[in-house]
């Protein structure tokens, strides 16, 4: 019998680096090298083959007109008043206002606040019809606000009343200095310091307007408006610098000094400031000489109400300013100041 024994393969030896046969490169998985000749004539088919792609004519897109939504623009709107041309809608630049419109925006600025029915009677001669289109115009463009409050409940009334009061923006106040023919030295004011206080603002515009008719019919011109917190501001201004070129001085002589500077006066050891003061150029004295300068003078004004103590109402009617009072608060000053009823003489009616 005849045993097939398989026999054993040759080790390979160690340091032996022949290459292995075709059959020994595919069984241990490695890749046999394709024939130089042949990877340069397929290289030359692909190189031939792009050239001939990049040498085709290019056909030209043809020019299509553009499909872009055009911007749209700001078209003006119609004005309710006829007399007004119509303008684009929130455009401030260039505006074009009448005369009862700047007037209302000087006088919102020089009082910071001012009630519509003061405006009514004084800028639109009693007619409430144009003063709202002028109102809600400017409101519109963003020139003023216009806001109602609530008046001081003094237990006669049964019912709160209410007043519409217009302050100006500040987009109003930067037109109103561009454009607004202010004269020198004055200065306009925007948006509520104060709004506890807007009951008594809101009434110096009245009292300002009685003084101002005195004023002109004695031939004064240019009036001009400073308000209470302007002239405390030059006042400790003047006390600052005052004290600090002698830092010994007694703070009593101090203010009397100042107070006379500003021509106001200085009551029990303080110095009296009116809620508004009233500049006015002065006609020329023709019996002087033609060169003299400018004649001014000026008239201190004060609003009292109800909330002033008695103390208060003493120094104001001391100060010699012109004072004035609603017919709703002069019952409650009376009570106040019974002792010196004769205080009540000086007190003018709004």
């Amino acid at each position: 019998m005849r045993l097939d024994i398989p026999q054993e393969q040759p080790r390979r030896r160690e340091g032996d680096i022949s290459s292995p046969t075709t059959g020994d490169a595919r069984a241990l998985g490695r890749r046999v090298p394709e024939n130089p000749v042949h990877q340069h004539l397929h290289s030359r088919d692909e190189h031939s083959a792009d050239t001939r792609r990049s040498r085709q004519p290019v056909k030209k897109k043809r020019h299509e007109p553009s499909h872009d939504i055009p911007r749209e623009r700001c078209r003006p709107v119609a004005s309710a008043d006829p007399r007004r041309p119509a303008r684009a809608a929130g455009n401030v630049v260039g505006l074009e206002l009448r005369p009862e419109e700047k007037q209302l925006l000087r006088e919102a600025g020089r009082f910071r606040v001012v009630r519509t029915a003061d405006l009514r009677e004084t800028l639109y001669n009693g007619k409430a019809r144009p003063l709202e289109n002028d109102l809600k115009y400017l409101r519109d463009k963003g020139l003023i606000e216009t806001q109602h409050v609530n008046l001081r409940r003094d237990g006669r009334r049964r019912t709160i009343e209410r007043v519409e009061v217009v302050t100006l923006t500040k987009a109003g106040r930067r037109l109103l200095i561009k454009d607004g023919d202010l004269l020198k030295d004055q200065k306009v004011y925007a948006g509520l310091v104060k709004p506890r206080e807007v009951e008594h603002d809101s009434q110096i515009y009245r009292a300002y307007r009685k003084e101002a008719e005195r004023i002109e019919r004695s031939g004064g011109t240019n009036l001009r408006v400073r308000l209470d917190f302007e002239i405390k501001a030059d006042i400790q201004k003047d006390i600052y610098a005052a004290r600090k070129a002698a830092p010994t001085r007694e703070m009593a002589e101090i203010k009397n000094e100042v107070a006379a500077r500003h021509e106001l006066p200085f009551v029990n050891g303080k110095i009296q400031i009116p809620d508004a003061r009233i500049d006015y150029d002065l006609p020329r004295d023709p019996d002087n000489d033609i060169d003299q300068g400018s004649r001014t003078g000026h008239q201190d004004i004060e609003v009292l109400t109800a909330a002033y103590h008695a103390g208060h109402l003493r120094s104001k009617a001391q100060a010699g300013f012109r004072n004035y009072a609603s017919s709703a608060d002069r019952s409650s000053l009376t009570a106040k100041i019974e002792d010196d009823s004769h205080l009540m003489e000086n007190i003018l009616d709004l």
